[in-house]
């Protein structure tokens, strides 16, 4: 495959295994990924994490604004194929019929479940038992095409969104460079995606990141997991906004109302539920590190916050 002219498109940390793959296995002609960012006080810009092994390897690198607008240096580099992976942009109709070999999207899902931007974040918040790595043509819809191959994963209890991130990341890099010698060759399976079992993994907003302790403790243990280490959840304790980093479930039933701080020991919080305690073990308080609840405690009015409402 060392002959075949490949454009990847991609933008996160998620991506990079997939594009040295791709690097060590066939001819990457051209890297698109998002433009710089702006990042701190001093504005600097600061290039992705795609673009940082683009610049190692010597490959052309493309970052257009608009892909929509922007999109004749793609088509004008005559790839065989086009491999994206979290590039971030919807990709026009004239990129997507360009290369003889069609376009090919690695995504961190079992499709037609979890379409969308947030599938690794919505696969542990939703509760789901698995996940995977899908690999699929793409079409003028979002996450739509057929699919080519897939490879599961069971999601296991301490899995976060980190642990989970890095475990797919590899498998999507694994089972692309099994797949793409039958793409190139025209012998790979196409299935078409059953719509009707769809769901959807939206980007994750502010408010998503809020803690609602009127849900079950394994509900709000999962949004935890699946919002760690980014973006992270949150809950407001004694008119402060706290992230929640780290929890456990207990086997105690709550005996008070949902969101009542109901024990404060040496190494938690114990917070009531709609039906189990939870117990926060590591946090971090607006404007300062990371810190286990212990250190968190010390610096409390134990006895105003006891059997106080977390917001």
């Amino acid at each position: 495959m060392k002959n075949t002219k490949v454009i990847f498109m991609g933008t996160p940390d998620f991506a990079v295994p997939i594009l040295e793959t791709l690097i060590e296995h066939t001819d990457v002609v051209m890297v698109v990924t998002q433009p710089d960012k702006e990042v701190g006080r001093h504005h600097e810009l600061v290039p992705t994490p795609i673009k940082k092994v683009a610049i190692e390897h010597g490959i052309n690198i493309y970052q257009p604004t608009k892909i929509k607008e922007e999109f004749m240096p793609i088509v004008n580099a005559n790839a065989d194929i086009i491999i994206t992976c979290a590039y971030g942009q919807i990709i026009p109709e004239i990129i997507l019929n360009n290369p003889k070999f069609g376009c090919i999207n690695v995504h961190a899902s079992l499709l037609p479940k979890l379409r969308g931007g947030a599938p690794i974040h919505h696969a542990i918040i939703d509760g789901e038992e698995k996940t995977g790595i899908t690999i699929m043509y793409m079409d003028k819809k979002m996450d739509t095409g057929d699919i080519i191959a897939s490879r599961e994963y069971i999601i296991k209890d301490d899995d976060n969104v980190g642990t989970l991130h890095d475990k797919l990341s590899q498998i999507g890099k694994e089972l692309l460079i099994e797949t793409l010698p039958s793409i190139v060759s025209g012998t790979n399976t196409r299935t078409p995606q059953n719509n009707e079992e769809a769901t959807y993994a939206w980007n994750i907003t502010r408010e998503e990141e809020h803690l609602d302790f009127n849900a079950s403790a394994k509900e709000i243990y999962n949004k935890v997991r699946g919002l760690y280490p980014w973006p992270t959840a949150n809950t407001i304790i004694n008119g402060l906004e706290v992230k929640v980093l780290e929890c456990y479930i207990s086997d105690k039933d709550s005996n008070l109302s949902s969101g009542t701080i109901c024990e404060i020991n040496k190494e938690s919080i114990g917070i009531c539920t709609k039906d189990k305690v939870i117990y926060i073990t590591k946090v971090k308080p607006f404007g300062k590190k990371a810190m286990p609840a212990l250190d968190y405690i010390n610096g409390l009015n134990k006895e105003k916050i006891l059997h106080s409402i977390v917001e």
